[in-house]
């Protein structure tokens, strides 16, 4: 293991043992051990260690440039978004639909009544379409609280998984190159996730809140009461190969597909493009208050023989309660982590 030591002068990280004298006797502020090394963070200005797990929101990787400490970086809270519905329809490129997306809702409960009528199966429960505020004005505060946060972080607004010219082709997200398989998004998850995105087009939001905190930066609360199995939003981003990545000291990444072959798979990169996943915390569930916080999972699925990440409520989530998901790795019910 090694400590990730001061980058003030190079904006990749520079690793050194964790036996050199100078760093032998650095701690994490936060939980006081000195453990873990290699997961060390020093602040560019105090010279105070930080594990990248303890910090709050967590860091899945080293940031790229100086990076200071919550008591060094004095965070200003950023310029509001401007609360004028014509530049927040403009910036998320709202579209009026000509079909009603409460009779799209009531067609899939209907389709779902008929199905679960006439065939005998295992019972399985399905995803839920987000339920959007009822009242326009809030739902203008959420859409520009979340326009805020991208405008701050210089990232594209996109609800699309992204595929660049200089990035890994569209042809390469095939799920079927997926090491041990991937479970299949079934006809009726498939048409959920369809009007989450029609409604979103059509400017009915999730009910989110994205809040500056001064000390965790952005993050997400819930603004209404969400159900379990609800789904928040699908992971976007530019795809990429892994292979690509790994060097790169910039924001986090999603795992898009871990194939057998290593030089295949792929994973997500919101800094660029991306929507409110971005800011929606991971955090360490090893710890019981980890447990305790987490109230989403992270579910990779094979759409249309593509892979694709969802965030979804594993649990009923109370109005004002900050949305975490479990990034330690990968689980066998749950195959989603941000690669470290």
């Amino acid at each position: 293991m090694a400590l990730r030591s001061k980058r003030s002068q190079a904006p990749k990280p520079i690793f050194i043992s964790k036996h050199a004298d100078d760093f032998s006797e650095v701690n994490c502020e936060e939980c006081g051990s000195g453990e873990s090394p290699g997961e060390l963070l020093l602040c560019d200005k105090c010279d105070k260690g930080f594990h990248l797990f303890c910090l709050r929101p967590i860091l899945v990787s080293v940031p790229k440039g100086s990076w200071f400490c919550p008591s060094c970086s004095k965070q200003k809270v950023p310029k509001s978004f401007p609360l004028i519905q014509t530049k927040i329809i403009d910036f998320f490129r709202i579209q009026r639909s000509t079909e009603s997306t409460q009779k799209l809702c009531q067609d899939i409960q209907k389709k779902r009544k008929r199905s679960s009528s006439l065939v005998m199966s295992k019972k399985r429960r399905k995803l839920l379409p987000f339920n959007p505020s009822e009242d326009h004005e809030r739902r203008l505060e959420q859409m520009r609280s979340l326009a805020t946060a991208l405008t701050a972080a210089g990232t594209e607004f996109s609800n699309e998984l992204s595929y660049r010219p200089s990035m890994a082709p569209r042809s390469a997200n095939k799920s079927a190159l997926e090491k041990g398989g991937m479970q299949v998004l079934s006809k009726e998850d498939a048409e959920t996730l369809n009007l989450c995105k029609k409604m979103m087009d059509g400017g009915e939001w999730p009910p989110l809140m994205v809040v500056f905190d001064p000390e965790e930066g952005f993050t997400v609360e819930a603004d209404r009461f969400i159900k379990d199995l609800t789904i928040i939003s699908e992971y976007v981003g530019d795809v990429d190969y892994l292979k690509n990545r790994e060097n790169d000291g910039g924001d986090s990444m999603m795992t898009l597909l871990h194939a057998a072959n290593p030089s295949q798979s792929l994973v997500i990169c919101p800094d660029k493009r991306g929507n409110v996943a971005r800011f929606i915390n991971g955090i360490n569930n090893f710890t019981q208050e980890g447990k305790r916080k987490q109230n989403l999972k992270c579910v990779r699925y094979d759409v249309n023989g593509e892979c694709r990440v969802l965030l979804v409520a594993n649990r009923d989530i109370s109005k004002g309660e900050r949305l975490y998901y479990d990034y330690n790795g990968y689980e066998q019910e749950y195959p989603t982590q941000h690669f470290v």
